[in-house]
C-alpha cells in the first residue's frame, strides 16, 4: 500500500497526503479528515523512513564491505559517507573480512536496528539475512557484488570486459606469455576477472595461465613467487585486486626484478599510490565516486517510493597508461 493508493481512496493529491502525515496545520479538515478515513479503510501505514528522509532526520545507513584493508572498499566507504552525511544520512560501517559469518551477524544487527538502508558488498550473497532485511522493507543496495534476492537494488562493474581489454592491451604490446594472479573464484568479482582473461587469451590463441592470490597481501606475495619459477616464464602480469599488487610489489623489489624492463605490470583498481610507486602501475580505475553517488540516490528512491521494480547499474573501468608495461 502506497500515499498515492490513499490519494486517490481519499480524491486528493499525493502532497496533501503527505501534508497531512506531517502534521501540516494548513490542510483543510474536511481533505484531512478523507485522507484519515482513507487511510483507516487501506489500513495504509505511513513508510517513516521516507518521512524521516524528507525531514532530512540524521538517518543511518549499514555500510557492509568485505575488507576494510582494500583500498578499494576504503575509497568507496569514502565517498559513500562524504554524499550520506550531505544528504542527512549517518554511516555505520561493517567488515566482514570475507566471513560469512560476521556477514550474518551485521546484518543481524541492522535488521535489528532498523535502519533506513543496507549497502552491501556480499561474502555470501545467497544469505537468509539479505532477504530478512528485504522483508522488514528496508531497502538494500548490493554494491561491488551482486546478491540472488531479485528485490535487491545494485551498482557494480564489469570485471569481464575490463579483464579482457587488459589482457588485449597487453597482447597489443606484443606479449604472448601473459598470467593472472587472480583470487577467490567463488566470489563474484573473482570469477568474473578470471572469464575476462580467458576471453581474451584464448580469443588470441595463447595459452592462459593464472594463480590465485585470495585478494590478499600475502596470497600476491606467493602468486608472484610461484609464476616467477613457473615453466610458463611470463613476460606480463596482471594482478586483479590492489591488495595482491601490494604483495607483488615487495616480492619484486626483495628480488631485484626491474618493471617493466624484467616484468610488465597491469592493476585491477586504481589506488592512490598506484601513481605514486615507482614506476607508477598502469591500472584500470573504477568510477568510484559516480557509483557511491549513484547507490545513495537508488536508496532514495527506494525510501521516496519513487519505483517498485529492482534497478541494476554496470559501470565500465577506465585504463590509465602508466608506466609500468613496454613492448616485448
Amino acid at each position: 500500500m502506497k500515499m498515492r493508493d490513499v490519494a486517490e481512496k481519499a480524491g486528493v493529491s499525493l502532497t496533501t497526503v503527505s501534508r497531512v502525515l506531517n502534521g501540516f496545520p494548513t490542510v483543510k479538515a474536511d481533505h484531512r479528515e478523507r485522507v484519515l478515513q482513507a487511510m483507516a479503510e487501506l489500513q495504509y501505514q505511513p513508510n517513516r523512513l521516507a518521512s524521516n528522509l524528507r525531514k532530512k532526520k540524521a538517518d543511518t545507513i549499514g555500510v557492509v564491505i568485505s575488507s576494510i584493508e582494500d583500498a578499494h572498499f576504503t575509497h568507496l566507504v569514502r565517498a559513500i559517507e562524504t554524499n550520506a552525511y550531505q544528504q542527512g544520512y549517518r554511516v555505520l560501517l561493517c567488515n566482514t573480512d570475507e566471513n560469512i559469518e560476521k556477514q550474518r551477524s551485521y546484518l543481524e544487527v541492522l535488521a535489528a536496528e532498523r535502519v533506513s538502508g543496507v549497502m552491501l558488498s556480499a561474502t555470501d550473497p545467497a544469505s537468509p539475512e539479505i532477504t530478512k532485511i528485504l522483508d522488514l522493507g528496508i531497502p538494500l543496495i548490493a554494491f561491488d557484488r551482486a546478491v540472488a534476492d531479485p528485490r535487491a537494488d545494485s551498482v557494480t562493474i564489469n570485471n569481464i570486459v575490463a579483464l579482457r581489454q587488459a589482457t588485449e592491451y597487453l597482447i597489443g604490446l606484443g606479449h604472448r606469455q601473459i598470467a593472472l594472479i587472480g583470487g577467490l573464484n567463488n566470489l563474484e568479482t573473482g570469477a568474473q576477472r578470471q572469464i575476462g582473461y580467458e576471453i581474451a587469451m584464448q580469443a588470441a590463441e595463447l595459452v592462459p595461465c593464472s594463480v590465485n592470490g585470495y585478494f590478499t597481501v600475502e596470497g600476491g606475495k606467493e602468486a608472484i613467487s610461484e609464476l616467477l619459477s613457473h615453466p610458463y616464464a611470463p613476460t606480463a602480469v596482471i594482478v586483479a585486486n590492489n591488495q595482491m599488487m601490494i604483495g607483488v610489489l615487495h616480492v619484486l623489489r626483495q628480488r631485484e626484478i626491474r618493471v617493466p624492463e624484467a616484468l610488465s605490470l597491469v592493476l585491477i583498481d586504481d589506488p592512490f599510490w598506484a601513481e605514486l610507486v615507482e614506476p607508477p602501475l598502469t591500472a584500470f580505475a573504477q568510477p568510484v565516486q559516480q557509483m557511491a553517488e549513484s547507490a545513495l540516490q537508488l536508496l532514495r528512491e527506494r525510501l521516496q517510493e519513487q519505483r517498485q521494480e529492482a534497478s541494476h547499474l554496470i559501470f565500465d573501468f577506465t585504463l590509465r597508461i602508466r608506466s609500468s608495461c613496454q613492448a616485448f
